[in-house]
């Protein structure tokens, strides 16, 4: 049974221990898809209104993608604890000889390049959360459009953490092709990303305060 199968309690209590694993990455993944699910909480407050019958189509396409992402981090949760297993089993690989420094160096490096595609895949689903919300901050229920800002304010914070967890694996890489492609896709994804979470809450607020 993996971690997100588990209940809140057990997750939380081994996220704070001293264990590896849930780390920030699986707590990124946690987050998006508790953001994801409230935009769908929306949604589905949304659906089978008379008020909002010209959107219903709309809204419904929203909720089935909503729904794909929140499956996807869900399972990302259990794929960043996998993923980080061989990259600490690495860092205690011996280094006495050069053979055995060129060894470890070269095997930090392939497992950061894994361990790090998870929090960038968290990353992209979180922007794609986040366009989301975007969408249903515009044509979602008004009785629960504070949801919306609260959803996009979890998947702007699992797009950040998860940008630090790519961030602090790649320093043991030194294939400069992989970082600078991997350099250009999460900027873009924070950036853009950062940006329109921002402006969905402003228009949340705004609503909210009509």
């Amino acid at each position: 049974m993996g971690m997100s199968s588990n209940s809140c309690d057990y997750f939380l209590d081994v996220l704070a221990s001293k264990a590896p694993t849930p780390g920030g990455g699986g707590a990124a993944a946690m987050g998006g898809a508790i953001g994801m699910a409230l935009s769908n909480m929306v949604g589905n407050l949304t659906v089978g209104k008379k008020k909002y019958a010209a959107v219903e189509d709309e809204v419904k396409e929203l909720l089935e993608e909503g729904s794909k992402i929140i499956e996807r981090l869900k399972a990302l949760v259990d794929e960043d604890a996998e993923a980080f297993a061989p990259l600490a089993k690495a860092y205690g690989l011996p280094k006495n000889t050069p053979e055995e420094a060129a060894h470890k160096e070269k095997t930090l490096e392939e497992c950061s390049k894994v361990a790090l595609s998870v929090p960038l895949e968290i990353m992209r689903q979180a922007f794609r959360g986040i366009k989301i919300h975007e969408r249903m901050g515009e044509i979602g229920s008004l009785l629960a459009i504070s949801d919306v800002g609260c959803g996009v304010v979890f998947l702007k914070a699992a797009l950040q953490s998860a940008y630090l967890n790519v961030l602090i694996n790649l320093g043991a890489i030194r294939d400069q092709n992989f970082l600078d492609q991997v350099n250009k896709e999460m900027t873009q994804l924070l950036e853009d990303g950062s940006r329109i979470a921002d402006k969905t809450l402003d228009l949340v607020i705004g609503k909210i305060k009509k």
